[in-house]
């Protein structure tokens, strides 16, 4: 076989720097071209504020903290039960007796030392501080369906450029047998690209994995399958001015915080509640009752009794409970539920330390992923200039194929960080916008249904009974 001539060098060269080329502008291009029915990230965030079930759970146990309210209340109200009981004797001298009574009772607590009072004020600050927890839960669940949406995409791009890779060093293969056969190149130069491309094989295996991976965890945040997705671009103009706005941003808004205050009140109250345990209680009480009486003899009724019949009654009355010793178990509870209260006030301030870090924590990522955007893009674009140049001068006998795999070795590997700095930079903003307490379907402006917890919540609050819950069940 003939030599390859230097014109064949040349279109070589040329035919390989179209090839990486693709390759290099593949991360910034992929999803350039997505049609119109492509998923975008507000998109992807609306379907998971509607259907994560990790969210839909939260928001039911809201509704569950909202009963707490009337379940306090009972305690202002009245009572009211019915009894009726009925007996029947019989005796060896053949007498029978059938007696009964049957009657209404109503029990109206008047006084109970403020407990029911306390007890409804603690059960509303729970229920202000299940509202706040369900905001943040809600900004947690946008921010999970962001990151996992940009995974998707990174993971993605990296499945098609380590496929690029492959592509680019099983050409290298053949190339490195074809100077073999005709006596330019070495066994060796064919063993390297050999290896070269069986562990691009072994990572492309890898980056489609992951990118299954990626799939499944977005299916599971969002609730949908992804199809094809647009590109992510970052919150930029939802972001504060600088890190010391973020930070007293988050410290006066961050639902986190706001939630662990009210529970300090919500311990407040019943410290109070407990207490109230120790004071006088006063109550009345009042009812009416049908009593019956029939005595039978030798069969015959109203034999030998005078109180046969049927006779009404009716009680009222007041009840004064003044505790004096309890064995220590009202005392017990106080002290407990001071401490209880002391813990929620540390709580705050754990709140308040969390929610600081994370601020700082997304700040400087969202910074340090801009700067890697920028130092990736010049390192690809070099690191592609850096191959074409060994490629030609391999070419020409003045490299070897080991200096051409290690040069598309550092191209794949500044793509790939470019493509991972670029998710960053989105998932690092979002993360800031959920740090300072913004993160939520109204100020994102999703095309969703914003649930309103309130509503559930002033359905309940002064029912004074029923079994259907507000939407009927």
């Amino acid at each position: 076989m003939a030599s390859r001539s230097r014109e064949d060098n040349v279109g070589y060269v040329s035919l390989v720097a179209r090839k990486v080329l693709a390759a290099a502008l593949l991360a910034a291009t992929a999803l350039s071209s997505t049609s119109a029915s492509a998923e975008s990230l507000f998109g992807a965030l609306a379907k998971a504020y509607q259907l994560n079930s990790t969210l839909n759970y939260d928001r039911a146990g809201a509704r569950v903290t909202d009963e707490n309210v009337p379940i306090a209340k009972s305690g202002w109200r009245p009572t009211v039960a019915g009894s009726g009981t009925i007996d029947y004797t019989s005796t060896k001298e053949s007498t029978r007796l059938t007696t009964g009574s049957f009657g209404v009772q109503i029990n109206q607590m008047l006084f109970d030392g403020f407990q029911t009072t306390n007890n409804v004020r603690s059960a509303e600050a729970q229920v202000q501080a299940s509202f706040e927890s369900l905001r943040n839960q809600e900004q947690n669940t946008l921010f999970d369906a962001a990151s996992a949406y940009m995974d998707v995409i990174r993971d993605r791009q990296i499945a098609v450029l380590t496929e690029q890779n492959l592509q680019f060093l099983t050409e290298q293969s053949r190339a490195a047998r074809s100077r073999f056969e005709v006596g330019e190149g070495t066994r060796t130069d064919v063993a390297q690209a050999d290896a070269s491309r069986s562990a691009a094989v072994a990572q492309l295996a890898a980056a489609r994995a992951q990118a299954e991976v990626s799939e499944a965890t977005y299916r599971q945040v969002i609730g949908d399958a992804p199809g094809k997705l647009q590109p992510g671009k970052p919150l930029a103009k939802m972001l504060p001015k600088n890190i010391d706005s973020a930070v007293a941003i988050a410290a006066d808004d961050h639902p986190a915080i706001i939630a662990t205050e009210h529970l300090v009140d919500a311990a407040a109250f019943a410290v109070k509640s407990s207490e109230g345990a120790l004071l006088p209680q006063v109550s009345a009480s009042a009812g009416v009752q049908r009593n019956y009486r029939n005595t039978e003899a030798n069969g015959l009724p109203g034999v030998g009794s005078t109180a046969d019949g049927t006779y009404d009654s009716a009680t009222i009355g007041a009840t004064l409970t003044i505790p004096i010793y309890t064995g220590g178990r009202v005392s017990g509870l106080v002290r407990q539920s001071k401490e209880s209260l002391g813990q929620a006030r540390i709580q705050v301030d754990v709140s308040r330390d969390q929610v600081r870090q994370a601020v700082v924590s997304a700040w400087t990522q969202y910074i340090a992923a801009q700067q890697s955007v920028i130092a990736n893009r010049e390192q690809v674009a070099a690191q592609q200039l850096a191959l074409n140049g060994v490629i030609e001068e391999r070419n020409v006998g003045q490299r070897t194929t080991l200096d051409v795999l290690d040069s598309q070795a550092d191209v794949i590997t500044a793509q790939i960080s470019l493509v991972s700095a670029q998710r960053d930079v989105v998932v690092a903003s979002y993360a800031i916008v959920s740090a300072i307490g913004a993160l939520s379907a109204e100020r994102l402006g999703l095309n969703v249904t914003v649930h309103r917890p309130q509503e559930h919540y002033d359905a309940v609050k002064n029912k004074w009974g029923g079994l259907k819950t507000p939407d009927g069940r």
